[in-house]
């Protein structure tokens, strides 16, 4: 990957629904070789799909809280059990593994603290090897969904 390549992931991370030419002029290449670029991003996986960042509280989704997740047993089909039923789950944003304790940090969004507790209680405290949840509420979002460095 070259300096014009992470040119063209940069001004794609900040506005992805730029036309070809748009792009091929940001990045001060012509269409065709900008265009055999992108293509190569996309083939190769380095850019691995565009979509639309909406609010959340457009949707109504006005609640946000942070749960650590200590498993009981570690052992692992619980741990892909825990994991597969996590990844169902609509309400999780984000669910990453750690080193340490805890074992995962998930990112939740509900309506309200009331939808919240409801989730925690019915489906997450079922999921499989759970010992604890320990729950952080978000206050606000200082840095969200920034573009990743292309330098």
């Amino acid at each position: 990957m070259d300096a014009v390549d992470r040119k063209i992931l940069a001004v794609l991370q900040e506005e992805g629904r730029l036309t070809l030419t748009e792009l091929a002029e940001r990045v001060r290449l012509s269409v065709s070789p900008c265009h055999r670029r992108l293509r190569a991003l996309e083939r190769d996986g380095t850019i691995q799909g565009y979509r639309a960042v909406v609010d959340p509280a457009a949707l109504g989704l006005t609640f946000e809280a942070l749960v650590f997740v200590t498993m009981r047993q570690e052992d692992r089909d619980t741990l892909l059990g825990f994991e597969e039923a996590v990844a169902g789950i609509p309400n999780v944003l984000l669910a990453q593994r750690l080193f340490g304790d805890p074992d995962y940090l998930l990112r939740i969004v509900t309506a309200d603290l009331a939808a919240y507790q409801r989730l925690e209680d019915d489906v997450l405290a079922a999921l499989p090897g759970v010992q604890r949840l320990n729950s952080t509420l978000v206050m606000k979002r200082v840095v969200d969904d920034r573009p990743l460095p292309t330098r």
